[in-house]
């Protein structure tokens, strides 16, 4: 079966607001105030809850792992409370999954966030049932750009990876693409824009509603 994988963050979902909130609650309790803008670090909260922290110390003038290790639970207990806050799916996004699966493919989901956290925020915005498999961060002990999540990702939603593709918006989704021996479809609408051509994706896409189509001729 011909199967198309999405990451999540910044791909299906912006959820920026929220994660760059949640980093924010961190450094709040530090007594630092906000210290990440949620418009302007949207790229960085795509990246993780590390990289944000890690943003965010070096703006305080020195980036520390213990710290960033000691705050991490903590940004993801915050973020947990307030993950669809402001997360919306990007416009197009269900009824492109919704066209891809009438026309035999199957779909799933492949991304850095924790999978439970994963799981939350797909069931909240009532589409966990449109992917067939969702695999997280921390499903296997490696992550992406390794390519065994999205193989591991491709087999539960009943494809195989010959006939495979990624849909992501990040240079880590292009290099587990790439890992992976499949191509990778490149969105342009989230913070990066037309920048993520500098990845050499083998596609991208402004809307979702060119998705299908552009499927078809990655993957026949």
């Amino acid at each position: 079966m011909r199967t198309v994988i999405f990451d999540l963050d910044g791909t299906l979902a912006d959820t920026s607001a929220d994660l760059i909130a949640a980093a924010n609650a961190c450094f709040r309790g530090l007594g630092a105030g906000d210290i990440l803008d949620p418009v302007a670090d949207a790229l960085t909260a795509f990246h993780g809850g590390r990289a944000m922290l890690r943003l965010g110390f070096s703006r305080l003038g020195a980036v520390a792992e213990d710290e960033v290790d000691r705050q991490y639970p903590i940004l993801l207990a915050a973020y947990e409370d307030g993950i669809d806050r402001h997360t919306r799916l990007y416009p197009g996004a269900v009824e492109a999954v919704e066209t891809l699966r009438g026309a035999g493919f199957a779909t799933g989901i492949c991304t850095n966030k924790p999978e439970r956290l994963a799981e939350i925020l797909m069931t909240r915005l009532g589409v966990r049932d449109l992917f067939g498999s969702l695999v997280g961060a921390d499903t296997l002990p490696v992550r992406k750009p390794d390519p065994a999540p999205y193989r591991l990702s491709v087999d539960r939603a009943g494809g195989v990876v010959e006939r495979s593709m990624l849909v992501g918006d990040t240079d880590t989704d292009r290099k587990t693409a790439a890992a992976a021996g499949v191509p990778v479809a490149l969105v342009t609408f989230g913070p990066a824009g037309r920048g993520v051509a500098d990845f050499a994706p083998e596609a991208m896409f402004d809307a979702f509603h060119e998705l299908p189509l552009l499927a078809g001729k990655l993957i026949g």
